[in-house]
């Protein structure tokens, strides 16, 4: 069963839910997020999850000038928005570490967060603003494939990076645009920015108008390689 037909509405979500800050990390509805979780902390909150409703947020802290990708403590604030998802693959590794996968369902904002004495973080979400994660976005219609296409070799090109054309010629464009802007090597703001796009024609011009930017500014901070 897809998780658009398992989860139709807000109410099917739990009112309480873990969240993992992570910076310069984003998940977007029916897309799918790798994680590599090793820290005790999370280790215990996917435990958790695992045995009670899988549900997961993936959310950035607020302190855009912090290098740590997940602050320690609580005390550090998190944006107001982030998206919750399922726990759809789960793998023990033999040295204790886990390998799970997160398939995003809903972009929800952050009403307050509970105090508990779990070592991770337990919000209690509210989904309404973002009811239409909950339907197909009809706007895939209206994405400029071709101006898209233009902009991302350019990008590339720029920092010395390739990407498997043909691949990406034949790929769906909600996976794509979605897969596009949660890989994107663009800052805390800028991702930011691409979770909040309300939808899915919204995300692919905030990619175009920030690939651009970049071009423009000559940000070609880049080693090489190829776009996976």
């Amino acid at each position: 069963m897809a998780l658009i037909d398992r989860y139709r509405s807000s109410s099917e979500l739990p009112s309480r839910i873990p969240v993992f800050p992570l910076r310069v990390a984003i998940l977007l509805p029916r897309s799918e997020m790798p994680l590599n979780v090793f820290e005790p902390r999370y280790l215990a909150m996917v435990e958790d999850a695992l045995v009670s409703h899988r549900i997961v947020g993936i959310i950035q802290p607020a302190d855009v000038g912090a290098l740590v990708e997940s602050p320690s403590g609580k005390e550090v604030g998190m944006r107001r928005i982030g998206c919750a998802g399922r726990i759809t693959t789960y793998q023990e590794m033999p040295d204790g570490r886990l390998r799970i996968a997160l398939t995003g369902i809903s972009r929800f904002s952050v009403l307050r967060e509970d105090i508990t004495e779990k070592p991770y973080r337990v919000v209690m979400p509210e989904y309404g603003e973002f009811a239409c994660d909950f339907e197909q976005d009809e706007t895939v219609e209206d994405v400029d494939r071709a101006e898209l296409m233009r902009v991302l070799k350019a990008y590339l090109a720029m920092r010395k990076l390739d990407a498997d054309w043909s691949a990406v010629a034949r790929a769906p464009l909600e996976p794509l645009v979605n897969g596009l802007a949660a890989m994107s090597p663009f800052g805390p703001e800028e991702k930011q920015a691409l979770l909040e796009a309300r939808t899915l024609k919204d995300r692919a011009s905030v990619l175009v108008a920030l690939a651009e930017m970049a071009i423009a500014a000559g940000d070609s901070d880049s080693a090489g390689g190829t776009l996976q």
